[in-house]
C-alpha cells in the first residue's frame, strides 16, 4: 500500500468542523511556528476564528516580542483576526513558585498550561464565542493529554467546550514544519520560559555545544544554509 503524502503541495484540506457545529473559535496561540498550519487548515474551512495570544511565560520580553510578531504577521496575511493579551509575567512567576526546577512535561508545564487556558476561556466567555482550542498540542515535544486535560479543565467552569482535535494527524506536524519554512517564521531554540531557556542551555554545554542564540535564527534562512553545503 502507498504511502498518502500529506505535504503542502499535493494535501487537499479536508474541511474541518467543530465538535457540535460551534459557530465562533477562540484559538490560543503559543507561537507562529506552531500556530501555522492549525490556522491554514482553520481558513481554509471556513472556520471564524480569532487568535488569542497570551503566553507570560515567554522570557525574555524581547524574545515575547519577536514571537508576538510573527504570529501576528500571519494572521495579518490570513485576514484572521489576533487579540493581543497581556503580558502578565509577574502572575506567572507567582504561580510557578516552587516549581522552578520541575522538568518539561512536568507540574509546571501544567500550571502554565492553566493560566494561559484560564484567560482563554474566561475571554472567550465574555466575548460571545462559542468554543476554545490551542495551537500547542501539535508540538510534538509536548504532552497531548496535559494540554487537553487542561483546556478542558480551565474551560468548564465557562461551560465553553475545549476541541482537543489532533491537530498532529495526517502530516500535521510535517507541514507545520513546510510552512514555517515557507514563511520564514522565526525559529526559538527553547520552550519560551526562563527555567526552559536554561535547561536546554545546560544541556547544550553538557554537550559540547553553543549556548542558545536568541533572535538570530529564521526557518527559510536555515534552509537556504543547507542547500548551500549540498
Amino acid at each position: 500500500m502507498s504511502k498518502i503524502d500529506y505535504s503542502l503541495e499535493s494535501y487537499e484540506r479536508p474541511k474541518l468542523e467543530t465538535p457540535n457545529g460551534e459557530k465562533k473559535l477562540l484559538l490560543h496561540s503559543c507561537c507562529a511556528p506552531c500556530a501555522g498550519e492549525i490556522m491554514e487548515a482553520l481558513a481554509a474551512s471556513d472556520i471564524d476564528t480569532t487568535i488569542y495570544f497570551y503566553n507570560p511565560n515567554i522570557h525574555p520580553f524581547d524574545e515575547y516580542e519577536l514571537r508576538k510578531e510573527e504570529n501576528i504577521r500571519f494572521a495579518e496575511k490570513l485576514g484572521m483576526p489576533i487579540i493581543d493579551a497581556d503580558y502578565d509575567r509577574d502572575e506567572w512567576f507567582s504561580r510557578t513558585k516552587g516549581q522552578e526546577n520541575e522538568p518539561e512535561r512536568g507540574a509546571r508545564c501544567t500550571t502554565c498550561f492553566d493560566m494561559r487556558f484560564q484567560k482563554t476561556a474566561k475571554y472567550a466567555s465574555e466575548n460571545n464565542f462559542d468554543i476554545i482550542s490551542s495551537t500547542l498540542g501539535i508540538s510534538r515535544w509536548k504532552d497531548m493529554k496535559q494540554i487537553n486535560d487542561s483546556g478542558a479543565r480551565s474551560s468548564e467552569p465557562h461551560e465553553l467546550p475545549y476541541w482537543d482535535f489532533n491537530w498532529r494527524k495526517q502530516g500535521g506536524s510535517s507541514r507545520m514544519l513546510e510552512i514555517s519554512k515557507k514563511e520564514n517564521f522565526y525559529q526559538q531554540e527553547y520552550c519560551g520560559c526562563v527555567y526552559s531557556l536554561r535547561d536546554t542551555n545546560n544541556w547544550r554545554v553538557s554537550k559540547g555545544r553553543d549556548k542558545v542564540e536568541r533572535g538570530v535564527k529564521f526557518y527559510q534562512e536555515a534552509k537556504l544554509k543547507l542547500s548551500q553545503l549540498d
